[in-house]
């Protein structure tokens, strides 16, 4: 980013509502201002099928990930569109599933912007319908060094079209069980979210993470309650955004819903100034 809009957005760009008084400055962004392909300088594309028993397959075409009008579109299609990986003789569905009907968009920015402790800003539009799974989300920056769920895992924001009222917040966390994975999460109420922009955020401290839906906190989750040894929440975090269809929670995918859009406006991250 050129010095002069780095100090431009640093002095325009307000953190909204209350939270604008304190003292943070904006560390990082994307305005989605160039149309074509995301910023490849900032973010790194998902291909294949990934995760959660998901329906889609993710491609980097500009036909499901593009910047245009000023906003990033992850787009869901139903196309038939074959598995580049498929190799009948793996036991797993990521490569023994031969054709996807749905493609679909997922960027992050592991290796490119990663970060501890802060407040991340996300306006955005969400799609509908039955199936649909878009997310906001953080992985640690170690998750492909390490077995999930060591590295840690925050929803900032998910959202299921079998749930079309709610929006969720989780973070996920390794404990000395038997499935070795704890999840503490949070929801609330918002009507037709996909009929306009909400910013969906997070502030993260040493002490608690907080989930906030347009600037209010509905959900909050003390960092010690992942315990001392292997907390995840003390270590740097990258940013997701996804948009699945189908699968573990999302559930069947009606295709009369598809082609939908999940539109984000900009993703801002800050961090307080230490005096």
């Amino acid at each position: 980013m050129k010095p002069f809009l780095s100090i431009f957005l640093y002095l325009c760009v307000m953190i909204p509502g209350s939270i604008s008084a304190q003292n943070y400055k904006l560390i990082w962004s994307d305005e989605f201002r160039e149309a074509g392909k995301p910023d490849p300088e900032k973010w790194n594309y998902e291909t294949g099928f990934i995760r959660n028993l998901e329906e889609q397959i993710y491609t980097s075409r500009r036909k499901n990930v593009r910047v245009k009008k000023g906003k990033l579109e992850l787009i869901a299609l139903k196309e038939r569109y074959r598995n580049r990986r498929y190799d009948p003789s793996v036991q797993n569905y990521r490569y023994n599933t031969e054709y996807s009907e749905y493609t679909s968009g997922s960027i992050n920015t592991k290796n490119k912007f990663e970060f501890m402790f802060g407040r991340v800003d996300v306006r955005a539009k969400l799609p509908a319908g039955k199936g649909i799974w878009p997310a906001i989300w953080m992985l640690g920056a170690n998750f492909d060094e390490i077995e999930y769920p060591l590295a840690g895992e925050i929803d900032i924001m998910e959202y299921v079209g079998i749930i079309p009222d709610s929006i969720h917040s989780t973070v996920h966390f390794p404990v000395e069980t038997r499935n070795g994975i704890k999840s503490k999460g949070g929801s609330t109420h918002l009507d037709n979210p996909s009929e306009k922009f909400h910013i969906y955020s997070l502030i993260w401290t040493p002490e608690k993470i907080d989930f906030l839906l347009d600037n209010n906190i509905f959900h909050s989750f003390k960092i010690e309650d992942a315990g001392q040894n292997s907390n995840p929440f003390r270590k740097p975090f990258y940013l997701l955004l996804n948009f699945a269809l189908g699968g573990a929670w999302a559930g069947e995918v009606d295709p009369e819903i598809l082609p939908q859009k999940f539109v984000i406006d900009y993703v801002r991250v800050y961090q307080e100034i230490k005096n």
